[in-house]
């Protein structure tokens, strides 16, 4: 891992629940010694990535990544073509959904809107990157995924994050010849124990995948017709997804079967 790498894998440690992270803490969650630590974060407020609370000295996310973010948004303006579209699938089938990126052999949440028609909802943290083997939204995205990326993955050893998460390559692949004729994902309990999610990839300008859209239910409503009822309104809301980034919606030859269905309830 290279010095930059280092230094900026530090930035991966803040959350919505850890917005300011002392010295002592970035040692222990990076298990790197105090001085090399210490450098890293004294480059990086340097150069605005990073601020320094004056009284509890403790570090936060510094304004030169505000700059960036709005010179991102400006050139390819992701987030606010895609906050209607999820705003609109959120309040259309009354659950929380969300639009995520991919980065690397990981999936970065750019958007979720959540209704909050009901007393049990999906926690979501945006800060939070989603794994591709554990996710509906990484299950969509790696069916479409190029093939160097599929088998860099699925070669490695893939963490059980949940007692159902889908660690075995073979049973991965034959979800993906599924998600492949249907053009979305169901998953439940392989991220979160009590929560159930369908997604369907987005794709850009090149044709290849770029993301997901993903609508999210917690566990005690994700019966089998719910869910059902879930599915067009998530693969219409990817087609226009990917038609206001430029890209062009696939047809797929099984898109109105229902795939994997829920065994905790009826």
């Amino acid at each position: 891992m290279g010095t930059i790498t280092k230094a900026l894998e530090l930035l991966n440690q803040f959350s919505s629940t850890r917005s300011e992270i002392g010295l002592g803490e970035f040692v222990r969650l990076c298990g790197r010694d105090k001085a090399t630590v210490h450098r890293h974060l004294s480059e990086l407020e340097e150069n605005g990535f990073l601020e320094q609370d004056p009284s509890s000295r403790a570090y936060r996310l510094g304004p030169a990544l505000l700059r960036l973010s709005a010179v991102r948004e400006a050139a390819f303006p992701v987030r606010s073509l895609l906050r209607p579209i999820v705003v609109e699938l959120a309040e259309t089938v009354g659950e929380l959904a969300h639009a995520s990126l991919l980065q690397k052999e990981m999936l970065s949440p750019v958007f979720h809107a959540d209704p909050r028609l009901h007393g049990t909802q999906v926690h979501f943290d945006e800060s939070e990157t989603l794994p591709l083997h554990a996710t509906s939204s990484g299950l969509a995205v790696l069916t479409f995924a190029p093939e160097t990326l599929r088998d860099q993955l699925l070669s490695q050893p893939l963490e059980a994050l949940t007692s159902k998460t889908i660690t075995d390559p073979t049973i991965l692949q034959s979800m993906m010849s599924e998600v492949r004729g249907t053009g979305y994902s169901q998953l439940d309990s392989t991220f979160d124990q009590e929560v159930a999610s369908q997604a369907a990839p987005l794709f850009g300008e090149n044709g290849q995948v770029i993301g997901a859209i993903a609508v999210a239910v917690p566990l005690v409503r994700a019966s089998s017709d719910r869910m059902r009822g879930i599915t067009p309104k998530l693969t219409e809301a990817a087609r226009a997804a990917t038609r206001s980034l430029g890209g062009q919606y696939p047809d797929f030859p099984n898109a109105h079967r229902q795939i994997f269905k829920p065994t905790h309830i009826e």
